[in-house]
């Protein structure tokens, strides 16, 4: 499948109700309410008391207000190996928007199970530069619910605006595995052999990357940046360049799951340790999907211009701890390609683009 664009910008589907929200919840209180609404679900794709094929839930949550903390900022700037500046790196906004579309998720009339979701693919556009000063209003809803040869697919948007205009848009593509492969309602839409679906869930324990602990005195470097002097081969913000177009390894840690949930709230089993991963069918912890494309959009560096738009597509999640090797080519330019691999095996962890806008 082909990463959705999401440079258009035209707010919620026509009928949609916006309804404001007090705060922003807690992924957390949101997470257990997914749990429960899961277990609710009699048959895949279908609540109890639903006739009919399934529909989304035509409203759309809106949360307004909302100013960056510094200190947050700084701690994913650290991690994901971003400069220490004012200006908010798509990622980020990513992870500001992410509770306000959990939380349409998860409401009772949502349609599908929240656990067991997988992310398939994410697209957004920043279209203005969005800094620590400004006053965010976050706008979430979901829509294009179509079956997929394994399950049912729809996307997931959201809108960060500043003073009335929309500054970014993101749109996080997900599959819901059914029982028995497709969803009832309709012909498959997606032709790709497999849909990526083992980016979050059910991975072999056959596609592994690198086993061990590396033994890198900074975990986080990448090697070939710093090879190339792109980098400065320290883990942390302030750096002045991003990575140099061509090949940068990642050595990532056991705990960069609990880093990465903890600084964006995602604190999914699946990325916490070995112990909870297994309860999944991991054999070890995975990196969180939208991690490993942040770290991608990093090494582009200030190439990608003060507006860009950035897509990734996942295929197999990265074991951790995990050695990753990231290829980055600019056909033409402004415009770059990236594909994160297992140096072991040669299998793709995820590709994608950032395109200068």
């Amino acid at each position: 499948m082909t990463a959705p664009r999401s440079r258009t910008i035209a707010g919620p589907p026509s009928g949609t109700r916006v309804q404001a929200l007090a705060d922003v919840p807690g992924l957390g209180g949101l997470y257990l309410r997914g749990a429960a609404g899961s277990a609710r679900t009699r048959l895949p794709g279908v609540r109890r008391g639903g006739g009919g094929p399934p529909a989304l839930p035509p409203v759309a949550y809106r949360a307004n207000g909302l100013r960056v903390d510094v200190d947050h900022l700084t701690t994913y700037q650290h991690l994901l190996r971003e400069p220490g500046a004012d200006a908010l790196p798509s990622g980020y906004l990513h992870v500001l928007a992410f509770p306000v579309a959990t939380a349409v998720m998860v409401r009772d009339d949502f349609p599908l199970p929240l656990l067991g979701m997988v992310h398939v693919a994410n697209s957004a556009s920043l279209l203005r530069p969005v800094t620590v000063g400004d006053e965010l209003e976050v706008t979430a809803w979901t829509q294009d619910l179509r079956p997929h040869r394994r399950g049912s697919q729809l996307d997931v948007v959201a809108e960060v605006s500043v003073d009335g205009e929309v500054a970014w848009r993101g749109v996080s593509t997900y599959l819901a595995k059914h029982a028995g492969g497709r969803a009832p309602g309709g012909a498959d839409r997606t032709d790709r052999a497999d849909g990526s679906p083992d980016a979050e869930v059910g991975a072999s324990t056959r596609d592994r990357a690198s086993q061990g602990p590396t033994s890198s005195a900074d975990p986080y470097v990448d090697e070939g940046a710093e090879r190339d002097g792109g980098g400065t081969g320290s883990h942390g913000a302030g750096r002045d360049s991003g990575a140099p177009v061509g090949s940068v390894v990642w050595k990532l840690p056991a705990g960069v799951g609990r880093e990465y949930g903890a600084v964006s709230g995602d604190r999914n089993p699946i990325h916490m340790s070995a112990l909870s991963a297994k309860a999944f069918g991991f054999p070890r912890a995975i990196a969180h999907g939208m991690y490993t494309a942040a770290r991608a959009l990093s090494d582009v560096g200030p190439r990608r211009g003060d507006t860009y738009d950035w897509t990734v597509e996942f295929a197999k999640p990265v074991l951790l701890p995990g050695t990753v090797s990231v290829e980055i080519t600019e056909p033409q330019s402004g415009s770059f390609e990236y594909a994160a691999r297992s140096p072991r095996s040669g299998k793709t962890h995820l590709t994608g683009t950032v395109t200068r806008i």
